[in-house]
């Protein structure tokens, strides 16, 4: 991977929230890059910051979310391009549209343009829940064929049949007959499938992948996640996929980070964390999967309490609390800082900071 170039990089990047009763940070420093071809797990329980990462990427979070950081990436003419540094130009106020961009400041028309040319084209995203990501007024085929529309051909003609392709390529039988179906006609497996077409009509470099199996039964996931890797072969895209499914994780990535309070607390390959887990949450986590041989009576491992609401924080371990490990009067007052285990394998964890010393 070191001799390639990443598709993305995402450096230090942090999303704030200002309210009331404070400072919401669900997003606090994450850092990694996604080569190409390659499929990064992003991993943690509901309440990690994982969307809000995802969205980040797409500059689609909510107006009261402020990004900071650098989102670099590598578009289709190997030119390097900032999507924070995009998404602040197009959102710039700017007074009866007569204020011109400062020196070294993108414009804001040419900020929005470039945008558009990279949300859904070059970066694309497989949305939760697939049961209400459509619209109920229109067809699935002419939601499906907007994205080609604006990105691939004005020809009517021509941009149907790159989306009949699509629905066809990813499995929905009887293409003609379901691309004037509206999606209450659709089961959730036949909707999944076609949130997919979607994300792919294009051919993204990028494919961002949220919980994209969520709500299916286990024979629809299998089909999903195996139409996913062989159109990732046959399209050489890079793939980010966030669940909190760790079965999943092992089947589909070849990396994992594993997200928790809004940060990245351990990276590594996917062979690294499931061999040797060493952050006490990644531990937790491995713990709760049911695991070949396991007698019915035994009880999984649970990791006690819930992740807590980023109001506010305060320096220190955003794990503590829950940790069966912390080092009192460090974990709770220094944040840790990422150590290096060999390889691509770190943790950001005091206790292994200790051991390794």
């Amino acid at each position: 991977m070191s001799e390639m170039k990443p598709i993305i990089q995402v450096k230090n990047l942090c999303v704030n929230i200002k309210m009331d009763e404070g400072l919401l940070t669900p997003v606090r420093g994450v850092d990694f890059e996604i080569y190409p071809g390659e499929t990064l797990g992003l991993v943690g329980e509901s309440g990690c910051g994982k969307s809000l990462t995802s969205k980040a990427i797409l500059a689609i979070n909510d107006k009261k979310c402020q990004s900071t950081g650098e989102i670099l990436f590598r578009d289709e003419n190997d030119e390097i391009v900032d999507i924070i540094a995009l998404e602040k130009a197009s959102k710039r106020r700017e007074f009866l549209g007569f204020r011109k961009a400062k020196p070294g400041e993108a414009d804001k028309k040419t900020a929005i343009r470039r945008l558009r040319t990279i949300r859904g084209k070059q970066i694309s995203m497989i949305f939760q829940e697939p049961m209400v990501a459509f619209s109920p007024m229109y067809t699935i085929g002419n939601q499906i064929n907007e994205a080609t529309l604006l990105h691939i051909t004005k020809d009517p003609v021509a941009s149907k049949q790159i989306t009949l392709d699509m629905m066809k390529m990813v499995g929905i039988a009887n293409a003609e007959k379901r691309y004037d179906q509206y999606p209450h006609e659709f089961s959730g497996g036949m909707l999944q499938r076609a949130l997919i077409s979607m994300a792919l009509v294009c051919k993204p470099r990028l494919l961002i992948a949220d919980e994209p199996t969520t709500a299916l039964d286990v024979t629809i996931q299998a089909q999903i996640l195996e139409l996913m890797q062989e159109l990732q072969k046959e399209l050489g895209m890079a793939i980010l996929f966030i669940t909190h499914d760790l079965g999943t994780v092992a089947k589909m990535c070849d990396r994992v980070a594993v997200m928790y309070l809004g940060k990245i607390v351990e990276t590594g390959t996917a062979k690294e964390i499931y061999k040797n887990p060493q952050h006490p949450y990644t531990k937790g986590l491995m713990g709760s999967v049911h695991k070949i041989g396991t007698l019915k009576q035994d009880k999984l491992f649970s990791i006690d309490g819930t992740v807590p609401l980023a109001l506010n924080l305060q320096p220190g371990c955003g794990f503590y609390e829950r940790c069966t490990e912390r080092i009192e009067g460090v974990c709770d007052k220094i944040d840790p800082e990422n150590v290096c285990l060999g390889g691509s394998h770190c943790v950001a964890c005091h206790r292994c900071k200790k051991e390794a010393e």
